[in-house]
């Protein structure tokens, strides 16, 4: 059996990253003050760790892509 590799990637890619624009859309109803409270520092907070974990997993693919890279003078 022969997986195609780049079709397999995109399958999956779009299906988490849909997944995952959905909670941040669903965590985005949170700013609703008629039910909600809460202040900057926790909404920085929030938002600091996705960012951290944003930056995490693409320096990830940065790093094997640069991996596959030779030096040369």
């Amino acid at each position: 059996m022969i997986i195609d590799k780049k079709a397999n990637f995109i399958r999956i890619a779009e299906s988490r990253t849909n997944k995952i624009i959905e909670l941040i859309h669903l965590l985005g109803n949170l700013s609703n003050t008629s039910y909600y409270e809460y202040t900057p520092e926790q909404i920085n907070t929030i938002f600091s760790a996705i960012q951290k974990e944003l930056d995490t997993q693409r320096s990830q693919f940065i790093i094997k892509e640069n991996k596959k890279k030779k030096f040369k003078l």
